[in-house]
């Protein structure tokens, strides 16, 4: 066995399931002891393929790699992939799109639901000892009725929209790739500032890219209704978490629930830290025992089959067909 698989990083207890599957397969699975890119860059000179979590794989991690013929994503966004390179190199790019719609969405209607219900400030009111001193003077929102605009309207924003259905919310959507005043699995396509004029509630779901960077800034947050709430379950970077933190403050937004942010892990002195209408998780909205264990063994599987010759499930540079590595 000397035909090696890198596994960059990983955030979960083990890399069993994957390394079963190369080793099967007839792979070495090569565990990086750290993700810099000087370790990455030493570790994938004879590599056939990269399997990727949370590390950056820059443009020299995918030069040292000459025997690389994919780059296959555990997770969803592809932005710590330098595409453009492994491209040209002939490297083909998977991910895997679908694997933790029911955790993420879960997360961001938890959240959505936990904000509105002030459980975070309401709680402790209770613990300081102020349970008869509560005022009940901040904004909640009847769900049933209320508007919730989802931004980015694909496989995570369509989900969302199925299970908040349930709840009786209005809910309307923005994405640029759909044509505004359509009608998608019964919700109602709208333009971005007239989502963020009307909702309640928004949720993000759209890949960091320089068109998404910062979409969410003063300008906009100061737009959205008084009283309403944001929540980012898809990357840091989609917010200006300091515009943010002066709309919550105003108190023109009433609350935000994160589980991304910019930088990842965020620095101490971050506003928001010390707002209390505020969640934070430490990027976990895709996790259960179910979904890692369907992402572990799915990247797997498409490492494999794309050494082997055969076309991804899910290809991220379909531009790189017929000059591939792999010949595909």
């Amino acid at each position: 066995m000397n035909k090696k698989i890198l596994i960059t990083d990983y955030v979960w207890p083990s890399v069993e399931p994957e390394s079963k599957i190369l080793i099967d397969a007839g792979f070495e699975p090569v565990i990086a002891p750290d993700s810099s890119e000087e370790t990455l860059t030493s570790l994938a000179k004879e590599v056939e393929g990269i399997m990727f979590c949370f590390a950056e794989v820059t443009s020299k991690v995918l030069e040292n790699a000459s025997n690389c013929k994919v780059a296959a994503r555990f997770g969803i966004g592809v932005d710590n992939v330098d595409i453009s390179k492994a491209t040209e190199l002939g490297i083909i790019v998977t991910n895997v799109p679908d694997y933790c719609m029911d955790e993420v969405t879960d997360h961001t209607l938890g959240m959505i639901l936990a904000l509105n219900r002030r459980f975070l400030p309401h709680t402790k009111s209770v613990t300081d000892g102020n349970w008869k001193n509560v005022t009940l003077d901040k904004v909640m929102h009847r769900t049933r009725g209320s508007v919730l605009g989802i931004v980015g309207f694909g496989r995570i924003g369509r989900s969302l929209a199925s299970k908040a259905n349930g709840f009786g919310f209005n809910i309307i959507a923005y994405d640029p790739l759909l044509k505004t005043g359509d009608t998608v699995n019964g919700v109602e396509i709208v333009d971005f500032e007239h989502l963020l004029k009307s909702s309640d509630y928004i949720s993000l779901h759209v890949p960091l890219i320089p068109q998404t960077k910062g979409m969410i800034g003063k300008k906009e947050l100061s737009l959205m209704k008084k009283g309403s709430i944001i929540v980012n379950c898809a990357r840091g970077g989609l917010i200006d978490e300091n515009a943010l933190a002066d709309s919550i403050s105003s108190g023109h937004i009433s609350g935000a629930g994160l589980d991304v942010v910019e930088p990842t892990p965020p620095k101490s002195d971050n506003p928001l830290f010390t707002l209390e209408n505020v969640i934070i998780t430490p990027h976990t909205a895709f996790f259960s025992q179910a979904s890692t264990l369907e992402l572990e063994t799915r990247t797997a599987h498409e490492t494999v089959k794309v050494i082997n010759g055969s076309k991804p499930e899910n290809w991220i540079n379909p531009e790189v067909s017929g000059k591939s590595r792999t010949g595909i």
